[in-house]
């Protein structure tokens, strides 16, 4: 549905996730911690094909989701999510919306996936700065 390109997070950022999924078994992450790994685990569902209306249609604290976007600095992107959270009351089904909704939401994605360019630049200061 989208053309943009899929992000590809670097090793460091996979290996990261990776050790925080495994710990998180026996530990509650911290608060940056979960910031990593909420972001993470958003981008993939934002990359699916329902894209933004998928994200407010799923069962994730969405709140705490953008929180976390604040928190590594990715303000551009907390405004866009917010400025869809009208996808929250709507139908089940993304192809029940009307033309003019279809068509805000498709602006408001293509410019969430020219934001999300910058996304891999500001997990990884956020890791260095935050998480050493």
């Amino acid at each position: 549905m989208f053309s943009h390109e899929p992000i590809e997070w670097p090793d460091k950022v996979e290996a990261l996730v990776d050790r925080l999924e495994n710990e998180s078994a026996g530990r509650s992450l911290t608060r940056e911690e979960r910031a990593v790994m909420d972001v993470y685990e958003t981008v993939a569902v934002l990359e699916e094909e329902d894209g933004l209306h998928g994200f407010w249609q799923s069962d994730v604290n969405h709140q705490r989701v953008i929180n976390s976007f604040e928190l590594i600095g990715a303000a551009t992107l907390v405004d866009l999510l917010n400025a869809s959270r009208w996808c929250q009351t709507r139908p089940e089904d993304r192809h029940d919306y009307s033309e003019t909704e279809e068509e805000y939401l498709s602006t408001i994605e293509e410019e969430l996936f020219e934001g999300m360019d910058e996304l891999v630049d500001l997990v990884l200061d956020f890791m260095e700065e935050e998480l050493g």
